[in-house]
C-alpha cells in the first residue's frame, strides 16, 4: 500500500451508490480496506452488511458502520442522491470534528452551501465529479471512464483544508483538477446535467442516443442553453463553448450507457429533477427568463415517475 500520513488517513463515506462505490474502491485499493468506512443508519447496514459487491466483474468487501457507532475521519466523501442529502446530514454527525475535509461528489448546485450550514462551510472543499460513466444496479458497478474529480474554493477561503486533500490526492493517484473558478465549473456540470440526464431519462436512451441527430439532442442542447441564460443572470460566465466542452465530454463515456436519471428510470426510482429542473424553473422565476425546454423535461419526468412512484 502505498498511503502516507498527509493528514487523511480515514475517509468514511456516505452512500453507496455509483460514486461513493467508484470513490471508495479506488482508495481501499490504494491504502488498504480499513482506510475507508460508509456509514449508514441501522436498515441499511442490515441490508448491505453481508453484501457482495462486484465492480467491473471483480468481487469486494466493504466496511460499512451504523452512524451511531462511528468517530471523526479525516475525509468524509457526501456521494448520496439529491433525495438523501437532508437524511444523511445527520447520519454523518458523529464523523465530523474540526479537522475533518468534507467533500459532496453530487449532482447540481447547493448541496456545499446545504452541509456547509450545518457543519460549517470551513470544512467544506467545493467539488464536482465529471467524465465517469459509471452505471449501478442492484449490486454491481461497471465503468470505463473514472473521470476526474475538480475541487476548489469559492472566493479567498482557507487553503489548508484543500491543500490537505491535494496532497492526498497525489499520493493515492486520485485523479483530480484544482479549479481557480470552482463556482463556473459547479454550473458547467450542473448544465451537462440538466441537458444530458434529464434528457435520457425522458427519451429512455443512451448517451449514444442524447447525441444522435434528433429530437433528444435538440431537447439536450435547449435546456443547457436555458442553464447558460440563467447563469449569466448569476454572474457566472457560461457561453456557448461549454455546451461544445461537454459534447465533447459525453462523446468519451460508453455510447450504450446511462446518466443517473437514465438508471432511476430503469431501477423505477425517483429522479433529481426538483433538483435540474425544479432549480431552473425556481431561477427562471427570479430573473424573468423563459425555459420551455426545461418545462417540457419537468413535466415529462413527472408523469414517467408517477407511473411507478
Amino acid at each position: 500500500m502505498i498511503c502516507k500520513d498527509f493528514g487523511i488517513r480515514k475517509t468514511a463515506i456516505v452512500g453507496m451508490g455509483a460514486l461513493g462505490l467508484l470513490y471508495g474502491n479506488h482508495i481501499v485499493k490504494q491504502c488498504g480496506q480499513d482506510a475507508v468506512t460508509y456509514v449508514m443508519d441501522k436498515e441499511r447496514l442490515k441490508k448491505y452488511q453481508n453484501e457482495t459487491f462486484f465492480i467491473n466483474g471483480e468481487p469486494v468487501h466493504l466496511n460499512m458502520s451504523e452512524a451511531k457507532d462511528m468517530k471523526p475521519v479525516d475525509l468524509l466523501i457526501v456521494a448520496v442522491k439529491d433525495t438523501g442529502l437532508r437524511a444523511a446530514l445527520d447520519i454523518m454527525k458523529n464523523c465530523v470534528n474540526e479537522q475533518t475535509v468534507i467533500i459532496s461528489v453530487l449532482n447540481g448546485i447547493s448541496s456545499e452551501e446545504i452541509i456547509g450550514e450545518r457543519y460549517g462551510m470551513e470544512r467544506i472543499v467545493y467539488t464536482v465529479a465529471q467524465g465517469m460513466d459509471a452505471m449501478k444496479f442492484g449490486n454491481t458497478l461497471n465503468y470505463t471512464q473514472m473521470g476526474e474529480l475538480h475541487i476548489g474554493l469559492p472566493e479567498n477561503r482557507n487553503r489548508e483544508k484543500l491543500e490537505r486533500l491535494m496532497d492526498y490526492f497525489d499520493n493515492i493517484h486520485m485523479p483530480y483538477v484544482e479549479e481557480k473558478d470552482i463556482l463556473y465549473r459547479l454550473w458547467s456540470k450542473f448544465m451537462l446535467n440538466v441537458g444530458v440526464n434529464q434528457t435520457c431519462m425522458v427519451y429512455e436512451t443512451t448517451y449514444a442516443g442524447a447525441l444522435a441527430k434528433g429530437e433528444a439532442n435538440r431537447t439536450m442542447i435547449a435546456a443547457m442553453r436555458e442553464v447558460i441564460a440563467l447563469a449569466n443572470a448569476e454572474g457566472i460566465a457560461l457561453s456557448e463553448k461549454d455546451i461544445n466542452q461537454y459534447v465533447d465530454i459525453i462523446k468519451t463515456l460508453n455510447p450504450e450507457g446511462t446518466p443517473s436519471m437514465g438508471q432511476d428510470r430503469i431501477n423505477k426510482r425517483p429522479s433529481e429533477v426538483e433538483m435540474f429542473a425544479g432549480t431552473i424553473l425556481e431561477l427562471a422565476g427570479k430573473h424573468g427568463i423563459y425555459v420551455p425546454a426545461n418545462e417540457f423535461l419537468y413535466e415529462r419526468v413527472r408523469e414517467i415517475e408517477s407511473i411507478y412512484i
